[in-house]
């Protein structure tokens, strides 16, 4: 089947226009929502695909994954549906599926990385920061990229990061069922995860390790690892290490060294585990700050003068020096050494000093228990000293109070913590499962900021567990009292209220909302509400349509057709609408009648009947004049200039000589011949 883009989408909602970008098994168009008046994005499969399941399945996973995100860094989906295609070669019809999305007006990471090169710093780490934080919402949602490269990343005109493309993105517990097994490694070779080299099973750290490789082109320049095959670089990524960002730019700060390296490790265990983990570093270095990475779990990168490629680096040992003497009780003799020792003892001891040795036991049972009373004299002083401190401090503490510090909801955890305990109290961190804030902001404190509290006390603060993400309810044709009730129990608020005309709504009930109705949104998040006016909009493309087919449109639309005979004419054909009343696309009230004028048709041609035996044998200015009183125009045979008084010896219609009477069209040239 040969490929066709179709020029509008969704029964006219959607133009189709230019191409902005394509992939293997889609193109993107720039369009138009002729509805709403909005530039989009519009994904379309390819039509000689359509038929294939396993694109197919591919592409409505892709529609399936954005639907349940909605994220500042993600590209949002506004609508998705399939669209029935004929191809105009083989007569063929196939349904394409296509996603409608949010336009962003910018250019790709990869393009920017190819005119530009290595950015700064402080570029690099604003990116990461917006990259990280779609990942960290769409882990959180349970979905898996699986594709993270640059030109899976755009930068809008305003500077904003935008995450796009699911279409190989795969749910957390459908992970295990990848497309690695049976149709090859899935991703893009110089940013794939060694497991994914594997055709292992992925995780969130799969992604975590593509957006290392990012990072690391952004420091550099250039991917990671480069080679003339897709093989080759995937065999890299799960075998060798790429060499230091500071050995290619050795003006870097050596911490991205560090970053880099826990990033793309080949173990995933030695990895960032979640992508706030990830994002928190890269934001201290933003701010200045150095992070504290765990060296000790840090697969090492390669130096340009390191020959290690192991996956783990050695550690190194002591020998501690051996004692020049030693207990006995450390000492293994084997059993002749026993048997020495006993001998040796037996030699020392004559059987005849058994009374002596009574007395020196008695004695040594006296000493024990002198060092016994007097170690317990010691502990009982001990315990004493330490009551009498602990009763002097906490009694001193309890006494004292200090202020609450005021936490904002630009602070981090760690620097709430950090002026919490600086102000003599014990920090306590909770989670706002409640809050429709982004993750990690804070969100309420107690005792609140500014109170008096012993010091010592605990100060318990709250940060967002992020929005949660639940669908919009279906409040069509409730009243505006009703749909405010059902979102508002759903967790939304209600926003702005619009009028708009409707055909199937009645007046003052609800039409839509936007987002739309089934769209999952963030709660907490407003709702806009659209009220029908009362009025409809007649529909357009009535005029040239059969009597018929208008009549069914304004009866779908809730219109009555009102039929009456219209005139001749050459553009109409006989029998469709030549006229509409009132016009389309005009608004008029619900159930109107709409007159429908229909053509007759193109109007015919008059005739006239000619018989040459009244005309041959008369003169020539007598005849002439009798056909002029018919209609027609005659004239003198070409070459012929003939007196009025010749006589017509022939008639000719068109060139074609009469001789017995015949219906003449009145626009029909006659032609007279004298003699």
């Amino acid at each position: 089947m040969s490929i066709f883009t179709p020029s509008t989408l969704s029964h006219g909602r959607y133009t189709v226009g230019e191409l902005i970008g394509h992939g293997g098994m889609a193109e993107v168009r720039k369009g138009i929502d002729t509805r709403l008046g909005r530039t989009v994005a519009i994904k379309i499969m390819r039509s000689d695909l359509a038929t294939d399941e396993t694109f197919l399945k591919r592409f409505r996973l892709e529609a399936r994954s954005i639907a349940l995100l909605n994220n500042p860094n993600i590209v949002s989906i506004f609508d998705t549906d399939e669209e029935e295609i004929t191809d105009t070669d083989t007569g063929n019809t196939v349904r394409v599926p296509f996603i409608v999305m949010e336009y962003v007006k910018g250019q790709t990471l990869r393009d920017i990385l190819k005119v530009n090169g290595a950015l700064s710093q402080r570029d690099a780490g604003q990116i990461m920061l917006g990259m990280l934080n779609a990942l960290e919402y769409s882990h959180r949602m349970g979905i898996i990229h699986r594709d993270i490269k640059p030109g899976n990343i755009m930068i809008s005109e305003q500077g904003a990061v935008k995450v796009m493309d699911f279409g190989i993105a795969r749910m957390l517990d459908d992970s295990a069922a990848t497309l690695t097994q049976n149709q090859g490694v899935v991703g893009t070779a110089q940013y794939l995860s060694p497991e994914q080299a594997r055709g292992e099973i992925v995780d969130t750290r799969s992604d975590l390790y593509s957006a290392g490789c990012v990072l690391y082109e952004m420091l550099t320049g250039r991917p990671p690892f480069t080679g003339d095959s897709a093989v080759a670089i995937a065999y890299q990524h799960v075998s060798e290490h790429a060499v230091k960002p500071t050995d290619i730019v050795p003006t870097l700060d050596p911490i991205w060294d560090a970053v880099c390296a826990k990033a793309m490790a080949k173990d995933r265990t030695q990895r960032y585990g979640t992508a706030a983990q990830f994002r928190k570093d890269i934001a201290t270095i933003a701010a200045g700050g150095t992070p504290i990475i765990n060296q000790e779990t840090v697969v090492p990168i390669a130096s340009t003068t390191d020959t290690s490629v192991g996956d783990t680096r050695a550690v190194q040992t002591q020998t501690l020096p051996v004692e020049a003497t030693q207990s006995m009780d450390s000492i293994d003799y084997g059993d002749q050494g026993v048997a020495n020792l006993a001998a040796a003892t037996s030699q020392a001891t004559p059987a005849n000093s058994r009374a002596q040795q009574r007395a020196q036991a008695l004695e040594e049972k006296k000493k024990k228990r002198k060092r016994l009373a007097l170690w317990s004299s010691v502990v009982v002083l001990l315990v004493l000293v330490a009551a009498f401190a602990g009763w002097w401090f906490f009694g001193r503490s309890a006494n004292q109070t200090a202020t609450v510090p005021t936490i904002t909801t630009a602070m981090t955890q760690a620097q709430a913590q950090e002026a919490v305990e600086q102000a003599g109290f014990v920090f306590k961190a909770q989670t706002d499962s409640s809050s429709t804030a982004d993750e990690g902001t804070f969100t309420k404190q107690d005792p609140a900021g500014g109170a008096t509290a012993q010091k010592g006390s605990t100060v318990t603060v709250w940060f967002s567990a992020g929005p949660q993400q639940v669908a919009v309810p279906d409040v069509s044709g409730r009243s505006q009292d009703e749909a405010r009730s059902i979102l508002e129990k759903a967790g939304f608020k209600v926003g702005s209220v619009s009028t708009e005309n409707s055909d199937s709504v009645e007046k003052d009930q609800v039409t839509r909302t936007d987002p739309t109705a089934g769209s999952n949104a963030a709660k907490g998040s407003t709702i806009k509400l659209y009220i029908a006016s009362g009025n409809a909009t007649i529909p357009t493309g009535l005029v040239g349509q059969t009597q018929d087919a208008a009549t069914k449109i304004l009866t779908e639309h809730g219109f009555s057709a009102v039929v009456k005979d219209g005139d001749y004419s050459s553009t109409i054909p006989a029998g469709s609408v030549m006229s509409v009343e009132p016009s389309e696309g005009s608004t008029v009230s619900r159930g109107s009648s709409v007159t429908l004028t229909i053509s007759k048709g193109e109007k015919p041609t008059e005739k006239v009947n000619i018989d040459p035996s009244t005309y041959i044998g008369q003169n020539y200015s007598s005849v002439k004049f009798a056909l002029t009183q018919l209609g027609l125009q005659a004239s003198a045979q070409s070459g012929e200039s003939p007196a009025d008084d010749a006589t017509v010896t022939h008639i000719y219609v068109d060139g074609q000589e009469i001789t017995s009477a015949t219906d003449v069209d009145k626009t029909a040239t006659v032609t007279l011949s004298v003699q």
